[in-house]
């Protein structure tokens, strides 16, 4: 069956866009997955996973994080990103967060690239904004489930890649309405989030992604001592992003049984009601 996709814009007044994801010849309504982006925007892996979990039976959409009235801002446009994208996959990974010698490398650029990844690359980088990013993903949430007419009055479900995957347990703090969230290797909501959450959550981490997945377990013991829902897999001898299959880190069999479960997950939360 083919997949009709395309831009919607949404919002009080249309200031957003994402990518949306239906089989064409459903046409009754649908519960719907709302795909967080990492980092790199949605580009053409995040719209892959739109597209995977439009064929497994939802509405999938991909709010566009980087874009302001229906367009990406200046230093966050697709070639731009792609451009620090290639300048770090040059560099060994350890350089990645070290700001002195990634800096050298930026300074040893060409002078219109280094003065393009230089100011990219602290868009990007410069930390997640989450006020700005949590509105827009609220007004997703909002105009699936009030406006849409393919996922009108069905519920919502969230998954989100690293920064992503943050967002996403950040949305289940935000928005009660939400059925569940799935995090793939993002950062751990706070003490004051965990508290306002109240859907079931579930994490895919890999064990290699020590920044991360060194502090899953005391995340775990949290959300129980809150009263919260909280299941993870911890992936042996597994990198970050390892369902990014345009990624070095990539781990197939990671991977597929993530993909797995997160889809009995949603089709428990949003299916089975």
């Amino acid at each position: 069956m083919a997949l009709e996709t395309n831009w919607v814009r949404y919002g009080k007044n249309q200031e957003y866009i994402g990518y949306m994801a239906k089989l064409d010849r459903v046409k009754e309504n649908l519960p719907a997955v709302i795909v967080i982006q990492e980092i790199w925007g949605v580009d053409a892996h995040i719209k892959d996973i739109t597209e995977r979990f439009a064929k497994a039976g939802y509405l999938a959409f991909a709010p566009d994080l980087y874009a302001e009235n229906g367009n990406r801002i200046e230093d966050l446009k697709e070639d731009r990103v792609v451009e620090v994208k290639d300048f770090l996959d040059s560099l060994p990974h350890t350089v990645w967060n070290n700001p002195g010698e990634r800096e050298q490398a930026i300074r040893e650029l060409e002078e219109g690239k280094q003065n393009r990844v230089k100011r990219t690359f602290e868009k990007m980088f410069g930390g997640i904004q989450s006020s700005v990013y949590i509105e827009n993903l609220l007004s997703a949430t909002s105009y699936l489930r009030e406006e849409c007419e393919t996922s009108k009055g069905q519920g919502i479900a969230s998954i989100g890649f690293c920064m992503g995957g943050a967002l996403s347990a950040l949305l289940a703090s935000r928005d009660p309405q939400l059925k569940c969230a799935a995090i793939f290797y993002g950062n751990s909501p706070s003490e004051e989030e965990i508290q306002n959450i109240n859907c079931p959550l579930y994490g895919f981490y890999g064990d290699l992604d020590k920044r991360i997945s060194d502090n899953i377990p005391a995340f775990a013991d949290q959300m129980k001592s809150n009263g919260k829902l909280f299941e993870y897999e911890m992936y042996k001898d597994t990198h970050h992003a390892f369902f990014n299959d345009t990624r070095a880190s990539y781990n197939v069999h990671a991977a597929r049984d993530a993909f797995q479960k997160v889809l009995t997950f949603f089709q428990q939360a949003l299916v089975r009601e």
